[in-house]
């Protein structure tokens, strides 16, 4: 069973790469929603031949205007950091239509609760920063509001950062634990929003 890839696109469905060098004109920098690329000659390699397509786990790396769903022939070539790969011919088959701004906003938002959960005090202001997005995506708070909270959470973070500078240096121990945390969250992040785009 083929694994299940994504693309992203910009508003007119041109992309931040993954092109055959010298462009095919049938292709002429974008994707063609239902059209198959042109297929690739020779040896695939990420970032040099081949069309680039990723896994769920990396749209939020190549975030864009649109999310499509990719249908792909052949064998996939992975990129050294894993974040992509590159495949001979690829077609967009199904567009997310929950990959939005609003979406994105409140995957955000869910993001920063988890992350503020985790800290026995948060500071009022963080916290409010999130409420404010939060209204903000559901189109309750205006774009002032959004900047004051803005503001407001990074006064936050930079107080919070000279009390860091302050404490004392973590042991390894702590560091690995703290690994093992952002791991398990961002698995929980990737989960949560495949759930949200209905993935």
């Amino acid at each position: 069973m083929k694994q299940k890839m994504y693309k992203t696109t910009g508003a007119r469905g041109e992309t931040y790469g993954g092109y055959h060098w010298p462009l095919p004109q049938k292709v002429k920098g974008k994707w063609i929603p239902g059209e198959w690329t042109t297929p690739i000659e020779g040896e695939l390699e990420p970032c040099e031949n081949g069309y680039h397509i990723t896994d769920a786990a990396h749209i939020l790396d190549w975030a864009n205007n649109n999310l499509y769903e990719v249908e792909y022939k052949g064998a996939l070539v992975a990129h050294d950091d894993g974040d992509k790969w590159v495949c001979r011919q690829a077609k967009l088959t199904r567009k997310i239509e929950k990959w939005n701004d609003k979406t994105l906003r409140l995957f955000a938002c869910w993001c920063a609760r988890n992350a503020l959960a985790l800290i026995e005090k948060p500071d009022p202001r963080s916290v409010d920063a999130v409420d404010v997005a939060e209204k903000f995506a559901n189109g309750k708070a205006t774009v002032e509001e959004l900047a004051a909270a803005w503001d407001a959470a990074w006064d936050a973070a930079r107080d919070a950062a000279w009390d860091a500078a302050r404490a004392a240096a973590w042991d390894a121990a702590r560091a690995a634990a703290w690994d093992a945390a952002r791991d398990a969250a961002w698995d929980a992040q990737i989960e949560h929003l495949k759930e949200m785009l209905d993935l």
